[in-house]
């Protein structure tokens, strides 16, 4: 089992960046891939990034790709979110989650949670 804490978000202009970070309690996080979502007020939960294991694969949502950096420091127990050139559309909660592989991006496949990070991208 393991739980995660998410920190990081706040305001930020249009083009601005943020890193959120999630941060793992527990010794098996490197047993998990790692993964972002998030929700907009109004909408389902989505996919943003996943990161394998190891660290060594990545994926991420079309809408991000280009802007955003998933990393993981399993020494930390940790996993970031870099956010990069941040559009008012990316204003959503961000959630990190534990699961069994980077290759699955949805909502269900993923076991942990953490308590979400507000994300505000003003224009």
């Amino acid at each position: 089992q393991v739980q995660l804490v998410e920190s990081g978000g706040g305001l930020v202009q249009a083009g601005g960046s943020l890193r959120l970070s999630c941060a793992a309690s527990g010794r098996t996080f490197s047993t998990y891939a790692m993964g972002w979502f998030r929700q907009a007020p109004g909408k389902e939960r989505e996919f943003v990034a996943t990161i394998s294991r190891s660290g060594i694969t990545t994926y991420y949502a079309d809408s991000v790709k280009g802007r955003f950096t998933i990393s993981r420091d399993n020494a930390k127990n940790s996993a970031y979110l870099q956010m990069n050139s941040l559009k008012p559309e990316d204003t959503a909660v961000y959630f990190c989650a534990a699961g069994a592989r980077a290759s699955y991006v949805r909502v269900p496949d993923y076991s942990y949670w953490g308590q979400g990070t507000q994300v505000t991208v003003s224009s």
